[in-house]
């Protein structure tokens, strides 16, 4: 009789086919990648039920508006100066320059080259120039003002910032806005912007002609002048010229001798 298998022989498994065993993917040793600097973008209106928003939509804020900004230079100072009438104008720098001259150049003139007796002439026209330099500084800022103004007035778009830095968007005018922004660069700004362009021309010319009568007035330096040929006025005397050096001076009377 033929023995029975034993009840704990192992059991033999099925061989499968040869499948290659899944490999988890490796982590990736790549940085992670820096996210670029936001750059300026279009804003877009919103839009309702399909249909874009309504012609009086504007994102920039009011304070960065091209007309807010016009109406807030041509009331500051001294922007306002050339807003203005022209002799209101032309009598408000005459002031300033001539304050400025009187207070500052003069001073500066007197003291620090001629000293306090120097020449009159020189003395006016070195204040005089002083004056003209700090009234071309003043105008130049209000051209500045001026000119940025009237850029943003004449452009078709508008660059602004939403709430800081790195956030600038670009917003394009409606045409109504154009319109508008337009017609008050070409008609109050341009104007303001000649009359600031002539004045500089003639402080210029002005100032050129100041230092050509400066240069051209100026007294050649005399030379020493000595009676006896070897004491400097400002240096030191003839007696202190004796007393140091007595040999230079044989055969020559004696100061009290020559009086």
């Amino acid at each position: 009789m033929a023995a029975s298998p034993s009840l704990h022989a192992p059991r033999l498994l099925p061989l499968l086919p040869n499948t290659p065993t899944p490999i988890p993917p490796a982590a990736s040793v790549c940085p992670p990648r820096r996210s670029p600097r936001p750059r300026r973008r279009f804003a877009v209106p919103p839009s309702r039920n399909g249909s874009s928003a309504g012609t009086d939509w504007c994102p920039v804020p009011p304070e960065q508006r091209p007309v807010n900004e016009y109406e807030a230079l041509a009331a500051s100072l001294p922007f306002s100066w050339a807003a203005g009438d022209l002799r209101l104008y032309c009598s408000r720098l005459a002031v300033t320059g001539a304050a400025f001259a009187l207070f500052v150049g003069l001073p500066v003139a007197a003291f620090g080259s001629h000293g306090v007796s120097g020449d009159g002439v020189h003395l006016a026209l070195g204040a005089t120039g002083s004056g003209i330099i700090a009234v071309t500084l003043a105008v130049v800022r209000m051209y500045l003002g001026w000119a940025y103004v009237g850029n943003r007035l004449l452009s078709a778009t508008v660059e602004y910032e939403e709430t800081g830095w790195y956030d600038g968007q670009i917003w394009v005018k409606t045409p109504e806005v154009l319109a508008r922004d337009r017609l008050l660069g070409s008609f109050s700004v341009k104007p303001v912007l000649n009359r600031v362009k002539f004045t500089l021309v003639g402080l210029a010319v002005s100032l050129t002609l100041c230092i050509i009568l400066y240069v051209n007035t100026e007294k050649p330096k005399e030379p020493f002048e000595n009676t006896s040929g070897r004491a400097i006025p400002g240096v030191y005397s003839d007696t202190a010229a004796r007393s140091f050096e007595p040999d230079a001076f044989c055969g020559e009377p004696d100061i009290g001798d020559q009086s």
